[in-house]
Order: structure tokens, then C-alpha cells, then sequence
């Protein structure tokens, strides 16, 4: 089924430069395009937000949904997407999405309360879309779907095929962060007019409830993660978030696929975003960037000191709680810090009251700034990461490549990508970063320690540093590995 002619329908809530929350944004981006380049031909679909279509002025109407499932109407549009040039079709309902505030949250960031309504109709859509209803005289040969705003898709498509009597396109799912699985209750199961037979155990319905991610486990023919770690942690009890049964049901049609990294923007030698471009073989250039970044900061210029970057979400799955714990042990020692990110109201008033005291040790940043986030990578020597569980993780990707050793808990694509500085692997120049165990700050502080007393003995450090810009993490292998699980694909999933 892969191969040159393959037809991908690759469906996503985010889409990377034209709507972005998180990471799923930038793997929507790039797998695709991977994917091309490695012979697939890759259609993209995403909801109609206002920053897409703001994106593509001159995407045309190809379709109309009149059918009266579609409660909210609304109209199918293509375009092209802006630089790589994908196919793009977008499900515009503007009484869905034409809103104020985020794509899941409103402004005073509480879940809107029609989500259900708002990604069943997107569903709906690419199922429409996928058994080639909507006039496009195209149907996909594989249709992959991204997280729990996609999981009804898999199953619609088999239950409108098998309605239609014709063959539905296989389906794969990948999970990229099970702790999110679109929960509502039986109201909006009956709103988005279901098959009942889908409200079971076997089915959607969870302890009373029904959940698109559940659909998606049960209904794709089959299903990723995006980390080979991760893929094994989901079935357990600790981080299988109460899906863990199911997973277990289909374990045969699990797999771990490692994310991969978009090198055209993250890259030292090329990145435009950085006060000086630099690779391994000019590393000592990189020294350049940190001074950049103390000025942007306002912190004290020394070279010499050693600077700690954090990228993230204030909340507690990335560890932020041990970070702060860690802050306040680490006042007397020298080094800096400098932390980009927002989330929980308590994590961002607590590094504000830090940053604010230790003013020549700390500065928080709570907006996001793609600028300062290239800069933090080019310019710090050393990136947290000490998350309680990683699906797959990004900016440690990114941190390789530009020589900022990664310190990270050994979880999830952390541990799939970082090696951890030990005697035995800087002798074997394996080491590419830090990793502690458990979440502990006691463990935390001695590995910081560890690599802190490293920094000192720059010869070492720079070798590690250039192994860590070596490892090739890039999209192309990712992709390789997702071709081959599209041809694979073809049955295992429970009837729609």
C-alpha cells in the first residue's frame, strides 16, 4: 500500500505555522512532509480556526456539508499549504470556530464547552472526506490521525463505509500524549449522533462517559506512540491513565515510532533566529549566543558562568514543582537560569517571585517567544527537562543539535534519546547529556551538581557536546517507519 503512489489523509487539530499550542503542531508540519519526500502523497486536514484561514486567503469552497448531522453546517476548503506546498483541506464552520480566545480554550482558558460538538463535526468531515463523499474524486489509501480531537475518525469511516457498502481506507492513530482523551458525556455522544452500538465497553463508553481517544484505540487498524519508550510505559498502570486495558487488547497493533526533529528550523548552522550561527566544528562560537542571551535577559555577561534553559508548559507533568524546589536550593551557586513558558497560576507567580528576588541569577519569561526559544537553545549550556512522563519531547531534540547537553528523567523520548554522561560513556564518547531517575529534587540537585562539576573541565564538555550535535534524529528515519507501518495496515481494528 506505501510506496510511490501511496495516499496519505493525514488529520490534525494543529498544523504548524498556521495554529500551534504545542508540539503535535510541529510533528503535523514535518511528518508530512518527510513523508513526500519519501514518495507518499500527503493531503493535510485541520479545522477551520481564525489563524488558519487568516493564513489562506485564497483557499476556494470544493464542498458543502448540507447533510443535517452537520448541526453547526459548514463547508470543505482547499488550498495549498504556505512554503511546502502540501494539499491542505480545512473543514471551515465558523459557528464552531470563528471565536475569540484558543483552539480548546476560551479566554479564561476553561475548555469550551461545545469541544465535543467541535471536533465530532471535524470528524465527521474527514470521514466524509476519506470514503470520498464530498466531490473530490479522491479517496486516501491510509488515513493518520493525531490525538483525541481525531479519534472518532477511524470508526466513522467504517461505519459510513459500511452503510455505503464500499471499502473504507485503513486508519492509524497515534497517541502522542494519552493523559488527553476528550472526555464528555452520554448528551454529547447522543448530540453527535453516534451509532448506539458504539456506547459499550467494547465500544466508546468509559465509566459512564464516552471518550475520543477510546474510539480511536479501539476503531484504527492501528496504533503509534511517539517514542518506543512511551509505547511500553502506556501499558502499565502508572501511565496508562486508565486506558491500559484497551492497550493492552491491542498491543499486536501498537507501535513506538520516535518523533523526529525539523532541521530546516532547528539547525545552528543555519538558524536565523540566533545572535551567531555555529556548528561543531566552530563550538566555541556558541559562547557568542550565551552573551546574546545574558544581554537579552539582563543578566550578569560572563561567559564563564554556566546557564540552565528551560522551554515548557508551567504544569505539573514537566516537572515544573521540582524545578522551583530546585531554585530554591540553588541560590549560592554559580549559575543562571533562564525559563520561557506559562501554564498553572501558581507555578508562574512562584518563578516570578524567584526571578524578581535572584534578579542576577533568574529570569522568567511567561509569553512565548519563538526568538527567545532559539536563542535559549544557541545560548544556554545545559537544558531541564525533569518531566514525571515525556511521550516523546522536542526541545531535548533540539538541545542535541545545538550542543546544549540535555538534563533530563529518565521517561518516555528522554530516555529513548539522551545518554547519560557516566565515566564509562564520555570514555566511550557515547554521552550526549544528563539523566536522573527518580522524581526526587534531591536526585535532581546531584545530577545538576554532576553536570555543573563537568562544565568545569571544558575539554570534556566540548566532546560531549559535539557527540551530542552528531546524533541524527531527523524526520526522514521517522517517516521510513511510518511508510512501513502504512503498509502493513489493512485490518485488526474493531468494526466501525
Amino acid at each position: 500500500m506505501a510506496g510511490a503512489t501511496s495516499q496519505i489523509l493525514f488529520v490534525s487539530s494543529e498544523l504548524y505555522p498556521l495554529v500551534k499550542t504545542g508540539g503535535l503542531a510541529d510533528v503535523s508540519y514535518a511528518l508530512p512532509h518527510a513523508l513526500q519526500l519519501s514518495g507518499a502523497a500527503v493531503t493535510l486536514m485541520i479545522p477551520g480556526y481564525p489563524s488558519v484561514l487568516s493564513h489562506l486567503p485564497h483557499a476556494k469552497i470544493v464542498h458543502r456539508f448540507t447533510d443535517p448531522v452537520f448541526s453547526a453546517g459548514g463547508s470543505l476548503l482547499e488550498a495549498r499549504m504556505p512554503g511546502s506546498g502540501e494539499r491542505l483541506l480545512v473543514f471551515n464552520s465558523p459557528q464552531l470556530y470563528q471565536r475569540d480566545g484558543g483552539i480548546y480554550v476560551n479566554e479564561k482558558q476553561q475548555d469550551w464547552p461545545d469541544n465535543a460538538l467541535r471536533y465530532g463535526q471535524f470528524d465527521r468531515a474527514v470521514a466524509e472526506v476519506a470514503i470520498n463523499r464530498c466531490g473530490l474524486t479522491w479517496q486516501p489509501d491510509v488515513v493518520h490521525c493525531n490525538d483525541w480531537q481525531t479519534g472518532l475518525v477511524p470508526g466513522l469511516i467504517k461505519h459510513l463505509a459500511g452503510e455505503a457498502g464500499q471499502s473504507a481506507p485503513a486508519s492509524v492513530f497515534t497517541i502522542h500524549n494519552l493523559a488527553y482523551q476528550g472526555i464528555f458525556d452520554r448528551k454529547a455522544f447522543d448530540q453527535l449522533q453516534l451509532p448506539a452500538r458504539w456506547w459499550s465497553i467494547d465500544g466508546v463508553e468509559y465509566y459512564g462517559r464516552f471518550s475520543f481517544l477510546k474510539a480511536g484505540l479501539m476503531f484504527a487498524d492501528k496504533m503509534t506512540t511517539v517514542s518506543p519508550r512511551y509505547r511500553e510505559e502506556v501499558l502499565t498502570p502508572d501511565l496508562g491513565c486508565g486506558m491500559e486495558g484497551v492497550l493492552h487488547s491491542r498491543r499486536d497493533q501498537l507501535e513506538g515510532i520516535l518523533n523526529g526533529v525539523d532541521y530546516a528550523n532547528w539547525n545552528p548552522e543555519t538558524d536565523r533566529l540566533i545572535a551567531h550561527q555555529y556548528s561543531s566544528d566552530t563550538l566555541d562560537d556558541k559562547r557568542i549566543n550565551k552573551i546574546a542571551l545574558q544581554r537579552e535577559t539582563g543578566l550578569p555577561i560572563d561567559s564563564s558562568i554556566p546557564i540552565v534553559g528551560l522551554i515548557s508548559r508551567l504544569v505539573s507533568q514537566k516537572g515544573i514543582d521540582l524545578v522551583i524546589a530546585l531554585l530554591n536550593r540553588m541560590n549560592g551557586r554559580r549559575v543562571q537560569w533562564v525559563i520561557l513558558g506559562n501554564g498553572d497560576e501558581e507555578f508562574e507567580a512562584e518563578l516570578e517571585r524567584l526571578a524578581s528576588m535572584y534578579s542576577d541569577k533568574i529570569y522568567f519569561n511567561r509569553s512565548y517567544d519563538e526568538g527567545l526559544a532559539h536563542q535559549i537553545e544557541a545560548g544556554a549550556d545545559i537544558f531541564l527537562m525533569p518531566s514525571r512522563y515525556e511521550p516523546c519531547g522536542l526541545n531535548q531534540l533540539y538541545s542535541l543539535r545545538y550542543g546544549t547537553l540535555p538534563l533530563v528523567r529518565c521517561t518516555g523520548g528522554l530516555a529513548d534519546t539522551v545518554v547519560n554522561a557516566t565515566p564509562e560513556t564520555i570514555a566511550d564518547n557515547s554521552a550526549t547529556g544528563f539523566v536522573f531517575n527518580t522524581l526526587d529534587v534531591s536526585e535532581l540537585e546531584s545530577t545538576l551538581n554532576h553536570a555543573l562539576q563537568l562544565y568545569t573541565d571544558q575539554p570534556v564538555w566540548r566532546q560531549i557536546s559535539r557527540r551530542a550535535m552528531s546524533r541524527d534524529f531527523s524526520w526522514q528515519r521517522s517517516a521510513d517507519k511510518y511508510l512501513n507501518v502504512y503498509m502493513g495496515v489493512g485490518g485488526g481494528g474493531g468494526g466501525g
